[in-house]
């Protein structure tokens, strides 16, 4: 009925499950003016920003802004200006900014231990190991993954990831079997093995040469798939949502697919739920949408995790884990009892289907505004697509300048590919919030419209 590309699925369960019309949202009163401008900040923010063009290394294109505190989904600047926060601090910020319990179990831990390395054992990291394992498994409609190894962020899980499908591959089938595969517009990391599976020339070129023996397919080609993966495949790694390439939503085929292919092969599969994972989508994985075979062998996880305190982890079936042996790898700060005992209790509170259920009752009703907004602005909006609070917005021109326009209106939003927006707020967003929100970004569309029309 729609163009919104969503999981296949019976229509009952979908997110648009109840039954929706064009005209089903009001939407709020558009927020036209100018609440937050870019050029308006204290002296101590330019400061700020001078001393870290001074003496850091100039990665990143930020505005003149400065956060000095957060509150649920709102961040504040050093004007004490409240900004609506759609990006969550690009999906990891789950439980909103500065949250209570987090903040607590970080404080307790701290007076206890911090760090150790793996020279020793800890409890907090075998609580938390544990924790994922078996709730992984509560949640799945077929239990699959048995260990875990923690890390610091998503790219090194990534990277561990492609370790053991290498070594995985040597092992079951000689030193030829030790191909990789990904898939257009995915975005896997950028250390050097993450980033030879994140087909972008903007990422790649200053790096290359990558490292080798690493195929690029197009994503959601089943034919592809059937005629690539073969007996030289040592791992596939893939986003069930492409995040950064544009929220891109795997189909169910591909997927099923994809898996039967990885078995007859004896390739691992990788699921990437790096942003996708852990709530994001009204579920704690995002691949439990698709058929109860749709397992993977390795699934990758940071983002949410400890609600900003870095950390990473992959979990894996035994048969990975029995082929990684003492010393293959390692990390001297994963797993410290620090962030795991924020990962505990984080993990503990996402993963509640009270608090699921709360997400996708939001996504449903952000979703209808999107959807109404796309009827008021049909030259302008594409598509709406994605899951849960993972949502893509699809414009027909870049709409980079909208990320300034809704700035100066207070709402902070993140790009992605394909000339995309994403909407990916705390997953504690209200429907109030939800609707403020729209209200910011609807001002914001008006106002990019108008520019439109003048060019």
């Amino acid at each position: 009925m729609f163009t919104t590309t969503l999981f296949k699925r019976p229509l009952i369960n979908c997110q648009f499950g109840h039954v929706l019309t064009r005209s089903i949202s009001t939407l709020p009163r558009a927020i036209t003016e100018i609440t937050h401008p870019d050029n308006q900040v204290s002296q101590s923010s330019f400061d700020t920003i001078d001393r870290l063009k001074k003496y850091t290394i100039a990665l990143y294109n930020r505005p003149n802004i400065v956060f000095e505190y957060g509150k649920g989904c709102f961040l504040y600047d050093a004007n004490d200006r409240a900004y609506l926060d759609f990006t969550a601090g690009i999906a990891v910020n789950a439980l909103g900014h500065a949250d209570p319990q987090v903040a607590k179990d970080l404080y307790e831990q701290a007076q206890k231990l911090v760090h150790t390395s793996n020279l020793y054992h800890n409890t907090q990291s075998s609580l938390l190991a544990e924790k994922l394992v078996e709730t992984t498994n509560l949640h799945s409609k077929q239990e699959w993954a048995n260990k875990i190894f923690l890390c610091n962020s998503g790219t090194e899980a990534n990277e561990g990831a492609l370790k053991f499908a290498r070594k995985w591959g040597k092992m079951v089938g000689g030193e030829k079997k030790t191909k990789l595969i990904c898939f257009k517009n995915a975005f896997h990391g950028r250390s050097m093995g993450a980033l030879s599976v994140t087909p972008n020339k903007k990422y790649q070129d200053p790096s290359a040469p990558l490292i080798s023996d690493v195929s690029v397919l197009p994503f959601n080609n089943v034919y592809e798939v059937l005629h690539e993966v073969d007996e030289a495949t040592a791992g596939v790694i893939v986003e069930p949502i492409q995040g950064e390439g544009g929220v891109h939503v795997a189909d169910e085929e591909f997927i099923k697919v994809l898996r039967e292919r990885c078995t007859q092969t004896k390739s691992l599969l990788i699921f990437d739920e790096i942003q996708c994972g852990l709530g994001r989508t009204g579920k704690m994985w995002a691949h439990q949408y698709y058929d109860s075979s749709c397992t993977p062998d390795i699934l990758t996880m940071a983002k949410p995790l400890a609600n900003g305190v870095p950390i990473g982890a992959l979990m894996t079936t035994n048969k990975v884990a029995e082929a990684i042996k003492i010393g293959d790898h390692g990390t001297t700060f994963g797993g410290n009892p620090l962030a795991a005992a924020a990962a505990l209790g984080v993990v503990d509170r996402i993963t509640n289907p009270h608090f699921l259920k709360k997400v996708d009752e939001t996504s449903h009703a952000i979703i209808r505004d999107l959807k109404a907004l796309q009827d008021e602005y049909p030259e302008i909006i594409k598509e709406i697509r994605g899951e849960g609070l993972l949502l893509g917005v699809e414009f027909f021109k870049d709409p980079e300048p909208m990320i300034k326009l809704a700035r100066e209106r207070g709402l902070l939003l993140v790009a992605a590919g394909n000339n995309t927006i994403r909407i990916i707020p705390p997953l504690i967003l209200t429907k109030e919030e939800a609707r403020e929100g729209i209200a910011r970004f609807s001002g914001a569309i008006e106002k990019f419209a108008s520019l439109k029309k003048l060019e």
